[in-house]
């Protein structure tokens, strides 16, 4: 079970270092790490993954999953949510049902 999560935490930090080499917006990495600490204050652990980026100039849609402990007999709790970063800094999040059954759609232009 350790080497699971030692693993996880591997491919999360590979993620996050390739993600954090293509971005030109600001550090992404730094970025979503406040968002899930100012979002879960009272968490005893957590960690992240980024699913998937989108960029439109200086605007990038990060989709990223959260694992978060509140107390260490607790299972963990997960949520998902897109971050609009402009020019390096997060200007609104949106928490993503996990759901499968949620009506989630793409907006349409």
């Amino acid at each position: 079970m350790r080497y699971r999560w030692i693993l996880l935490g591997a491919f999360f930090c590979l993620l996050v270092l390739q993600t954090g080499t293509q971005a030109s917006t600001g550090d992404i990495g730094t970025i979503v790490e406040k968002f899930i600490v100012r979002q879960f204050p009272d968490a005893a652990s957590h960690y992240w993954v980024i699913n998937e980026t989108q960029w439109d100039g200086d605007e990038m849609i990060v989709d990223v999953q959260a694992i978060v402990k509140e107390r260490r007999d607790t299972e963990p709790t997960l949520s998902r949510f897109l971050l609009l970063i402009v020019a390096g800094e997060l200007k609104a999040s949106q928490n993503v049902p996990l759901e499968a059954g949620a009506d989630c759609r793409t907006e349409e232009a």
